[in-house]
């Protein structure tokens, strides 16, 4: 278990100091889903040009593409080099649809096979695969699990697998990971509130506030077994709640660098200001308020549980235990409110994490963060570091 294995301050303190088995696919697979006899499988990219990229896998021989190539070296060659019949598993057949260029963003319908031929991810993929591995750009978790709840299907949504995660984040016991996301929902689970302090390196501490109403805590821990439909998001290994409120103000780090404070009243972000950086940025963040007041809605409050090095992805790295991320936009695929059509526009119906890490956001730390469960109020992280309350609950058998 996680205590035994790795478990230390040492490793905690630096978790590429951890040691895992070699990437084994049948491993993943086996563990996650439990397949049954004659299941049939696939795997889903994404391209720009899905039709000229999937034909004769004519993606293999051009520049980029790094995901991409990660999903047909690993995942389909392995396949059908005897991951298939060692699992009891058919099909392994690989498709293409066109990039989505947001975050859970829902898909087109159209696909392509390797051999041209234009499908329908509903008619000739949904409909007729028992599990679907979905390894691509951009996040498709939020569409996949809707579409399961609709045809029936179970899935594992991949999106930006690089070298680090495939050694690590998927080289992991899942059924370890599970049990210990679920010590950690238990310690949080009924949760009234959650305060986080963010302290700045000019000496100000900015206090969000975000009310859970009492609600269960729930878990991403990366198991899909049974035959019910759902949606894994693979590397997992977080403790999740949807807000009901939120206030205060915590520090954005932008894409270009640029740092904001962000204003939220009401759950929403309602407004960015300078740090340091580029004033445009900011103003093309508060124009997107301005215009499309959903897109600034917190939909998401989530906590690491795993000990992993950092991978450069934010689908691996919150899962690290000590980090914690709010998230904007949609959240009906972790039982919220929020849905695609509250949107202005659909291309703004993203569901968009904001990680806050160490090697993330070294600009700022993040102090505390505070629960309140009744009549309880716990430490659950201090410094980028689990609290003692946390570490206990993990160490329990």
């Amino acid at each position: 278990m996680l205590l035994e294995n790795y478990l230390t301050e040492e490793v905690i303190r630096d978790p590429s100091k951890r040691e895992y088995e070699a990437f084994d696919l049948a491993r993943l697979l086996d563990t996650v889903f439990e397949p049954t006899q004659g299941c049939r499988v696939c795997i889903l990219l994404d391209f720009d040009d899905p039709a000229s990229m999937m034909k004769g896998f004519a993606y293999l021989d051009e520049d980029g593409f790094a995901v991409q190539k990660n999903a047909h070296e690993h995942f389909y060659k392995a396949l059908h080099a005897g991951v298939m019949s060692q699992l009891g598993m058919t099909g392994g057949e690989m498709f293409a649809y066109y990039c989505t260029n947001g975050s859970n963003l829902d898909m087109q319908d159209p696909c392509w096979d390797v051999d041209g031929n234009e499908l329908s991810l509903d008619r000739d993929i949904y409909s007729n695969y028992d599990i679907i591995l979905c390894i691509t750009d951009w996040s498709a978790t939020a569409p996949l699990t809707a579409k399961c709840k609709e045809f029936g299907f179970r899935g594992a949504t991949m999106h930006g697998v690089n070298d680090v995660i495939l050694r690590s984040g998927l080289s992991v016991n899942y059924d370890e990971v599970s049990a210990d996301a679920e010590k950690v929902r238990l310690a949080m689970t009924g949760a009234d509130s959650i305060e986080i302090d963010f302290a700045l390196e000019d000496g100000r501490v900015l206090t969000t506030w975000l009310g859970l109403n009492g609600q269960d805590a729930q878990k991403s821990h990366g198991l899909c077994k049974g035959t019910s439909p759902d949606v894994a998001n693979l590397p997992a290994g977080e403790v999740y709640f949807v807000p009901t409120d939120a206030r205060g103000h915590f520090p954005m780090k932008y894409e270009d660098g640029t740092l904001g404070v962000l204003e939220v009243i009401d759950r929403n972000i309602v407004s960015s200001t300078l740090i340091q950086g580029d004033q445009a940025t900011i103003d093309a963040h508060n124009q997107r308020l301005a215009d499309d007041p959903m897109t600034g809605t917190l939909g998401e409050l989530g906590f690491g549980t795993q000990v992993l090095p950092v991978s450069g992805s934010d689908i691996q790295d919150e899962k690290v235990l000590g980090t914690c991320h709010l998230a904007t936009g949609r959240d009906d695929h972790l039982g919220g409110d929020i849905i695609p059509t509250m949107f202005k526009q659909h291309e703004n119906s993203t569901h968009d994490d904001i990680l806050f890490a160490p090697h993330k956001t070294p600009n700022f730390n993040i102090s505390e963060v505070r629960m309140k469960r009744g009549d309880q109020n716990e430490t659950i992280i201090k410094d980028f570091h689990p609290s003692d309350y946390l570490m206990r609950a993990l160490t329990q058998s």
